[in-house]
């Protein structure tokens, strides 16, 4: 009888057999790690190879055997499946991001975010604002002061009742007083160089502030720009967008998972012998913060254009070594944005308040557009639950 080793010695697969099974790149193996759906860790005698759970495999199967039907597509939906909305904002394809047909990375080496606002939001140029009166707002977090400025504009009157022109102002004040209250400054001047004022960072760091504004700017249909869209289908005032936009940010697996990434790289290791620190981590199945995403198997551009610009230095360079010998994944925007804040001496919880700032710009635009699309989101529930009783009668659990 043949004896399969893979199995034999640890019961978990090498990537080839893993692969072989599921009949998928090696990329596309590190996108099913990188989203919790493979658990890896590395192999005993060579910590620089990783072994694959067989059940996540074995499930990732039986999940492509159950055919595409109609209920399976439309819940394949809400996790990185099929397209649910049209848009004309943000392409991603081919490992690239691109705003209205233009390439975010490139627009990331010189554009500002006023630049990018006014293009994601089909305007001619980002409209020109009254003074700014902009006080020091709440003890707190970056988000908590978002929400809590947010909510103080939302008690004004609709914006949605006024002109084009209008509407636009109202966007570009919205935008700057999330900027205001994430770094609590006022914001008088270009965002970038308010932030870098705000923080005590030289023009060097107010061009990496930039470039990470704008890479942040959008990016399709993620979960704070979808809960903007229901939220704008309703009729909703910009503000109230923009506040479930934020709240969504707020959450651990969307724009928390900074915090997430600055407790990995605190743990005992991570910097001084980073390989014995991510196969330590990996033995105990946990998932690696800040590393991979689904949308791009071989890399997030937005990490690799941000971590190439500043430079983190040769500790965080072996580190990301390091992960990617043993998993293959590569570092995403979540990485990169704690990368920054460590290299130019941040106040804490900064890359949280950079990826809010420049992600607003984007919620705007998903709102104007579904604002003009003119109808409300409301999907329909694969019911699960106990079986109606004939008669309205309740059947029980």
């Amino acid at each position: 009888m043949l004896i399969n080793m893979d199995t034999a010695v640890t019961g978990w697969l090498t990537a080839e057999t893993a692969r072989a099974r599921l009949g998928c790149a090696r990329q596309t193996l590190y996108a099913y790690v990188s989203r919790g759906l493979v658990q890896a860790r590395p192999l005993p005698d060579d910590p620089r190879r990783s072994l694959y759970d067989p059940h996540g495999i074995e499930a990732l199967v039986a999940r492509r055997h159950r055919g595409r039907a109609r209920q399976a597509i439309a819940a394949s939906t809400i996790d990185f499946g099929e397209p649910v909305l049209t848009s004309r904002i943000t392409c991603i394809a081919d490992g690239a991001l691109w705003y209205r047909g233009q390439d975010a990375r490139r627009l990331a080496a010189t554009a500002s975010l006023e630049d990018v606002a006014a293009l994601l939001w089909d305007a001619p140029g980002f409209p020109p604002l009254p003074a700014s009166t902009y006080g020091p707002g709440p003890a707190g977090t970056p988000i908590a002061r978002c929400l809590s400025h947010m909510a103080r504009l939302s008690a004004g009157p609709g914006l949605w009742a006024r002109g084009p022109e209008a509407l636009l102002i109202d966007a570009a004040v919205a935008l700057r007083a999330v900027a205001e209250a994430a770094c609590d400054a006022a914001v008088d001047r270009p965002v970038h160089e308010a932030l870098a004022a705000a923080w005590g960072v030289d023009a060097a760091g107010a061009g990496l502030l930039r470039r990470a504004l704008v890479l942040c700017a959008d990016h399709e249909l993620n979960a704070s720009a979808f809960a903007v869209r229901v939220v704008a289908s309703t009729g909703a005032a910009l503000p109230n967008c923009l506040m479930a936009g934020l709240a969504a940010l707020s959450g651990p697996l969307h724009g928390g998972m900074t915090e997430r990434v600055r407790a990995m790289l605190a743990e005992s290791g991570m910097f001084s012998d980073p390989a014995a620190a991510v196969a330590a981590r990996l033995a105990r199945g946990e998932v690696l913060p800040g590393f991979g995403h689904p949308l791009y198997p071989t890399g997030d551009p937005r990490a690799a254009d941000l971590l190439a610009a500043l430079d983190p230095g040769p500790e965080w360079w072996r580190m990301l070594a390091a992960v990617a010998a043993l998993t293959g994944l590569q570092p995403n925007i979540d990485a990169a944005l704690f990368a920054l804040e460590q290299r130019l001496g941040l106040p804490a919880g900064s890359a949280l308040a950079v990826f809010a700032i420049g992600r607003t710009a984007g919620w705007i635009a998903h709102a104007l557009e579904q604002h003009q699309a003119g109808h409300l989101i409301r999907p329909r529930a694969v019911y699960a639950g106990p079986v109606p009783a004939k008669g309205g009668a309740f059947a029980g659990p």
